[in-house]
């Protein structure tokens, strides 16, 4: 039986669905609940047919399945980024491209990095950069949110032992890749310059390393070892490249669909600035309800029923965290804001091997940003028909610009003027 042939089964619901296209950005949330209503799960036409799972119980099953929906890169669906559809022309991410066992062996380097203990360390990093950009508007009034929001990026790069004054180029070559459209000067433009670039200045600083370690990120990774052999530079390299592109995208897609939010919802606003300590738990539901990766992709590795439905080797499967993070079945009203949700078991950063190693530090990245702006911005107003979104919102979700207005208030960084955590 073909591809086509069980698209047209009676039992499979088709539908003409594109994350990445012009109508689902403009309106993702309505796009998987129509989804949703079709069914658990359903076959899309678009990029050579693929299934998409849109509730809580599909998703949460094939995301702890390794063994039938893999993450690895294979030559199903073309080449790139297995974790998207379509697969996007970046280099290969380690672990989150390999499955168990080898996936184990990479994701223990990278968890002392990320664990709670880490955090800590690396928590006056964040509250310095959150303080620095906001310095940089608060006198005049006016910001771009969209520029604002680039802590998570400076905090990566300068965590990773790379120069924090390149963050912009980091952080709008991986928007690029994952928010334009290929085809477009932005996207072709990241993938053939910038991408290039930062592979260069990458392989530049891990060869450094050898020679020099320091006190940061490249060098425990340089450091370290796999099955009793030193990582290879390009393993580091693998590493890297993927802690970039989770640190750039994630936490600023959630602080900007947050902001976007409470801009609209004036008392909230007010509870959450009167109340930080109520931070914590309302950034859980704002990963619930705006999901900032919206949806990853895996591949079939055997045939198998899945659902009632069959699932032939190679089939391209995409799990729609944020369809499973609305569905009813799971959530008690779930399109309603509440801070109060708790237990709140979204999937906004993965489920099984796979979830997402940086959530510790995407937690106190949102509280800090978050908290500051409230506090020192309580009345800021974005101006919607100035605010530019990204071209398609299938993976992070946000906008090129946020213009936004707010009553001046003083800087708070050392010497009040001035001076920067980082060259420029």
């Amino acid at each position: 039986m073909t591809l086509d042939d069980r698209s047209t089964e009676p039992r499979c619901p088709v539908v003409d669905f594109d994350h990445n296209s012009a109508a689902h950005a403009e309106d993702p949330v309505g796009s998987y609940r129509r989804m949703r209503a079709a069914g658990p799960v359903v076959r899309s036409t678009r990029h050579g047919g693929f299934w998409v799972l849109t509730d809580y119980d599909g998703v949460f099953e094939a995301a702890r399945d390794d063994q039938t929906f893999s993450s690895a890169r294979c030559p199903y669906g073309g080449d790139g980024l297995a974790t998207v559809i379509p697969k996007t022309p970046v280099n290969h991410h380690i672990p989150v491209e390999l499955d168990p066992p080898e996936h184990r062996k990479y994701r223990k380097l990278i968890n002392p990095l990320t664990s709670p203990a880490a955090v800590e360390h690396l928590r006056p990093a964040i509250e310095k950069y959150t303080t620095w950009f906001i310095d940089q508007v608060i006198e005049a009034g006016t910001c771009d949110f969209a520029t604002v929001i680039g802590v998570p990026a400076v905090v990566t790069i300068d965590w990773l032992g790379l120069p924090p004054a390149d963050w912009e180029r980091y952080a709008h070559a991986h928007h690029a890749a994952l928010s334009d459209l290929p085809g477009t000067p932005e996207f072709e433009h990241a993938i053939s310059v910038e991408f290039p670039w930062m592979e260069k200045q990458l392989r530049a600083a891990i060869a450094e390393r050898r020679v020099r370690p320091r006190d940061d990120v490249l060098s425990h990774l340089v450091g370290s070892e796999v099955d009793g052999r030193p990582v290879t530079d390009d393993e580091v390299f693998a590493m890297a490249e993927l802690l970039i592109s989770g640190g750039v995208g994630t936490t600023a897609s959630l602080v900007s669909q947050t902001l976007m939010y409470l801009d609209r919802n004036h008392e909230l606003r007010r509870t959450l600035a009167e109340h930080p300590e109520k931070l914590p738990r309302a950034i859980e539901e704002f990963l619930r309800v705006f999901s900032p990766t919206q949806a990853l992709a895996r591949t079939v590795t055997r045939d198998v029923e899945f659902h009632g439905h069959d699932f032939r080797t190679g089939d391209r499967v995409l799990l729609g965290w944020a369809s499973a993070n609305r569905d009813p079945k799971a959530f008690d009203d779930p399109d309603t804001v509440d801070i109060e949700r708790w237990p709140n078991r979204h999937t906004a950063f993965g489920m099984g091997v796979h979830r997402c190693a940086g959530a510790h530090i995407a937690r106190a990245l949102s509280v800090e940003m978050l908290g500051q702006i409230l506090c020192r911005m309580p009345d800021y107003e974005i101006l919607h028909d100035r605010v530019v979104p990204f071209a398609h919102q299938a993976v992070n979700p946000g906008w090129k610009r946020i213009p936004a207005r707010f009553t001046p208030g003083p800087r708070i960084g050392p010497t009040a003027g001035n001076a920067r955590p980082f060259s420029i």
